[in-house]
């Protein structure tokens, strides 16, 4: 039980009793809230009401910090759906946590329409572009992180599984070429719990099944990161979304730079060191990943649809022949060669994980898997088995439901971080794994850490 804590200090060292002439500093302050009230050298005279106003304040602290079951269930709901429960689901969710099981307390929250229309959606959304913006429309990309949520899915799985998320009975159908499948779900207000189908993501989008991989594969990823550019940024995002780290934390210039393509400079404006101290350290690792990624493209009419918002994902399958490679490579692989004539020609699809060794040996990388392969698929798999995957979305389930980052200094002066925190996400992160990777049980976990005392 978290209290608050009251705190005086004395010029001598009598009896509290002795107070009223002495008192330096009177302080309260509560775990649970930012309140923080420090009195200064009060008067004789002032000291009294001075005293009586912080011991209200204190009262206050403790009261909310002293929560019953009855309030501990409104702030799981809360946080969970977003919306206030019923008085019905309320008094359900008090029994479950009167009888000590705070799960069963979440999952009855969790049956509400809104944690899947609202809070998984929300969650997901800044996934699916590159602003990292909340406020887009239902995709497939969300749609399909939801029904991972509601079947209790091995969330390692959505980044390279055949699976994608459909409408039932939805109009328009899904489009290759469209979001307005999804539009129509969003705009009727449908119940995303109970009208969400999985599908195999190569009967529904026409892609080989060995081409498919997961989200990475939807429509909505290949627009964002897909579209133009080198295919670099699909590899980036994934990192930044889904293992929580940008380039900058995985920069290793100890690793063989022998595949970084031709695009990049070995001596950025005449000067080689800032290639070796600098763009070599992300590239060494990132091109040789990247590389599963070379026969995917987002194609689009440029001068009709500046964004993209009617194209598609295209794949060159056994047999495809990009003209300007002479191979199943997509161009965008080949820009810029002559920046670097003597760099990387990229032959196929084929990646290696450079960052198995070095600082980077740090992310935990599965040592089940080859370390090797070719295509999105298994790159992709090897991005999500590693142990920097789980303790992402155990992160991120935690600042979603707790409303702060884990460790987060919530007193005034900045004292009171929570010394729990870090060790509480470990012990998720290995529940995680126990329980097949499902993150619907995280977000339980962290409804019951952040319900208050």
């Amino acid at each position: 039980m978290r209290v608050c804590v009251w705190r005086a200090e004395f010029i001598h060292g009598g009896p509290a009793a002795a107070w009223s002439p002495y008192i330096i500093n009177f302080t309260v302050r509560c775990a649970m809230t930012n309140y923080d009230r420090k009195l200064s050298k009060p008067t004789s005279r002032g000291a009294l009401s001075l005293l009586a106003t912080a011991a209200t304040g204190a009262l206050l602290c403790s009261g909310m910090a002293m929560a019953g079951t009855l309030e501990q269930a409104k702030r799981m709901h809360d946080r969970l759906a977003g919306v206030p429960p019923t008085e019905s689901v309320l008094l359900a969710m008090k029994a479950e946590l009167d009888a000590g099981d705070a799960m069963a307390a979440a999952e009855i929250a969790m049956e509400n329409d809104s944690f899947y229309n609202e809070t998984i959606k929300n969650w997901a959304a800044p996934w699916t572009n590159r602003e990292q913006n909340v406020f887009v429309p239902l995709n497939d990309y969300t749609a399909t992180v939801i029904g991972f949520v509601r079947d209790e899915l091995d969330f390692r799985e959505l980044l390279y599984a055949d699976i994608i998320y459909v409408g039932d009975g939805i109009t328009p159908s899904y489009s290759n070429s469209s979001n307005a499948h999804y539009q129509a779900m969003e705009d009727a207000g449908v119940s995303l719990k109970d009208t969400l189908d999985r599908s195999l993501q190569s009967e529904v989008t026409g892609l080989p099944a060995e081409a498919t991989s997961g989200v990475v594969t939807s429509r909505a990823a290949s627009k964002a990161f897909l579209i133009a550019g080198t295919n670099r940024a699909a590899f980036r995002f994934t990192l930044m979304n889904h293992m929580c780290m940008d380039l900058e934390q995985v920069h290793d210039i100890t690793r063989v730079p022998d595949r970084i393509r031709q695009d990049v400079s070995r001596s950025p404006g005449g000067d080689a060191r800032v290639f070796l101290n600098g763009c070599m350290g992300c590239h060494a690792g990132m091109d040789p990943m990247a590389q599963g990624l070379a026969y995917y493209n987002y194609e689009y009419d440029p001068e009709n649809d500046l964004t993209g918002e009617n194209g598609q994902l295209v794949y060159n399958s056994e047999g495809d022949i990009d003209p300007e490679t002479g191979t199943r490579v997509q161009a965008k692989y080949h820009f810029n060669s002559a920046t670097f004539p003597y760099g990387f020609v990229t032959p196929d699809d084929k990646w290696d994980n450079y960052w198995r060794e070095g600082v980077n040996k740090s992310l935990g990388w599965d040592t089940s898997l080859p370390g090797s392969g070719n295509g999105a698929k298994t790159m992709m798999m090897e991005m999500a088995h590693s142990q920097a995957f789980a303790q992402c979305q155990v992160k991120k389930v935690f600042k979603t439901v707790c409303l702060r980052d884990p460790d987060a200094d919530y007193g005034i002066d900045g004292a009171d971080g929570n010394p729990n925190d870090q060790a509480t996400l470990n012990s998720w992160v290995t529940d995680f794994a126990a329980n097949g990777y499902n993150i619907k049980r995280v977000f339980a976990q962290a409804a019951d850490y952040c319900k208050g005392n």
